[in-house]
């Protein structure tokens, strides 16, 4: 990749590569008229593929020896139904809960699953495509794992917090949950009303901010690592040193890919049980 004429240093290719393909640079940590299309893209056509999994294993369901596909999905649905029986008591909330956290699972685990793609893969298909319509190719930006997208991990987050307000007004009624709002955790004193409704909003927010950071973290700092591993290869040379360096990126990137296979599989899982646990909550009483 060049931009206006020259090389990109390794600073500028770290940036390049960490700049979306949005609306506009964010003004301040939130802006809301910023949207970042490629998040959006990848997030939707993923979702989109992992619904298609689930539903070819649906259809292709057989009583008889099942094939190794049919076979890996009814194992990870056996795990999933066993972790939601586990956290969520209630039979008839689990009809929903259950596919739903198969559901995260396996959306998540996609997204994440495009950071094992070679890192200038989909930018320079992206950096040639844009090209053709006669533009600078150093504003091709365009970045593929959504959830190293903080946007998209809170997103995430918030869609479960809006499940568990849900479920507290289903399962408590909207009388039960507001009274449990100003009489948990302290006690039903008029006095403790301020310092209960204060400490369920604490709780609310820190629940819903370190979920979506969590994985957002974790597959920020996965991305960067493969592009560090990346500039090692953009080293090479006919030179011992540059055999060396070259050596390196590839051993470097097969372990460092290795490795994050189970990153992106654990992640997916957490942010999964982290689901179950929170609707878990919602339908306890205090």
């Amino acid at each position: 990749m060049s931009a206006e004429g020259h090389a990109l240093t390794a600073g500028e290719y770290i940036v390049h590569h960490l700049t979306h393909l949005s609306t506009g640079k964010p003004k301040g940590l939130v802006d809301f008229s910023v949207i970042n299309f490629d998040s959006i893209i990848f997030s939707t056509l993923l979702g989109v593929l992992g619904c298609f999994l689930l539903w070819k294993a649906a259809s292709k369901a057989t009583s008889g020896v099942p094939g190794r596909f049919q076979a890996a999905v009814e194992i990870l649905f056996e795990m999933v139904e066993s972790q939601a029986k586990g956290i969520v008591h209630n039979a008839n909330s689990r009809k929903l809960v259950a596919p739903l956290a198969m559901t995260v699972f396996v959306w998540i685990f996609l997204l994440n699953a495009m950071d094992l793609l070679p890192v200038d893969l989909l930018p320079l298909v992206w950096e040639f495509i844009y090209g053709l319509s006669g533009r600078d190719e150093s504003h091709a930006f365009l970045r593929v794992v959504p959830t190293a997208d903080l946007s998209i991990t809170m997103g995430l987050s918030v869609g479960v917090l809006i499940t568990c307000l849900a479920y507290n007004v289903k399962i408590k009624g909207l009388g039960g949950w507001i009274h449990e709002l100003f009489a948990a955790p302290f006690g039903d004193h008029w006095a403790l009303y301020p310092f209960n409704f204060a400490m369920q909003m604490v709780e609310f927010v820190a629940k819903t901010v370190s979920h979506g950071m969590r994985l957002f973290g974790n597959m920020y700092a996965g991305e960067l690592i493969f592009l560090l591993i990346a500039l090692l290869g953009g080293a090479f040379t006919l030179s011992l040193t540059g055999f060396a360096l070259a050596a390196l990126h590839i051993v470097a990137g097969t372990v460092w890919a290795i490795f994050h296979i189970l990153i992106i599989t654990l992640q997916a899982f957490v942010f999964m049980m982290l689901t179950l646990v929170y609707v878990g909550q919602a339908h306890e009483t205090h």
